[in-house]
């Protein structure tokens, strides 16, 4: 038998073909686990979510500002991005022009999800607490909260 999706037919889940073909149809990649992208990589991530698609000179002129990074630098990125399934690279002539599959809020919340649990037990109070010990939270900071938690007691 074939290879689906270059995949052995025997480690398809449900679950997996679904993804995929959802995937297929609509270009919008569903994880069930975000692909822990490096530092580095999501400042890429950030030039392509802002605006896409974009070749990798776009996204070397994109972050010329905030780096200082040569070419092979965002190319290696790119690669690297494209292994983990969070980026998709279509050629256009001589060119490639690369487009996030990774949705920003997908990947920001297994993020502060991960800061979370690692460093105050997946609770937010803590880490509230925290910034507030600490002097971090500014007035527009504390303002926004009571706004948020009002919210939630009142619907």
């Amino acid at each position: 038998m074939k290879p689906l999706w270059g995949i052995e037919p025997l480690t398809l889940t449900f679950t997996s073909v679904i993804m995929r073909a959802f995937t297929a149809v609509t270009g919008v990649f569903l994880m069930s686990k975000v692909t822990s992208i490096s530092e580095a990589e999501s400042v890429i991530m950030q030039a392509l979510w802002a605006r896409s698609p974009l070749t990798a000179e776009d996204v070397l002129d994109a972050l010329a500002d905030v780096t200082d990074w040569q070419d092979a630098t965002v190319k290696t990125l790119l690669n690297r991005l494209l292994r983990k399934g969070a980026i998709r690279a279509r050629k256009q002539g001589r060119r490639y022009l690369y487009t996030p599959i990774l949705a920003r809020d997908q990947w920001l919340l297994q993020e502060s999800s991960g800061l979370l649990n690692r460093l105050f037990g997946g609770r937010v109070a803590p880490l509230v607490a925290h910034f507030s010990q600490h002097r971090k939270l500014s007035v527009r900071d504390v303002q926004e909260l009571r706004k948020l938690l009002d919210e939630i007691d009142h619907g």
